[in-house]
């Protein structure tokens, strides 16, 4: 497949994944609506490293380092959302 034309597919899905994620916004999803978005965020990040930053090209100790920044932010996430959720039960 031509170059130009991969960056031009890939840049049409990144644009139909953010009219999603301006849809989903107005949408009433309730206590759904964060998790929709780290979703389409994360597919959005996946297109961005494979095809742009070309990780497919690269090896395995740079794929791994990707990931392990992936790892990292769903732990910070995860524990974030502890902390915000946990507040009130001291009193």
């Amino acid at each position: 497949m031509n170059a130009v034309l991969r960056r031009v597919l890939v840049w049409a899905a990144l644009m139909v994944l953010l009219a999603i994620t301006l849809g989903a916004a107005f949408l009433p999803l309730g206590a759904a609506r964060p998790w929709i978005a780290y979703g389409i965020a994360t597919a959005k990040a996946a297109l961005i490293l494979w095809f742009f930053m070309e990780l497919r090209r690269e090896g395995g100790l740079v794929r791994l380092a990707a990931i392990a920044g992936f790892v990292w932010l769903t732990i910070l996430f995860t524990l974030t959302a502890a902390d915000y959720l946990t507040r009130f039960w001291t009193g």
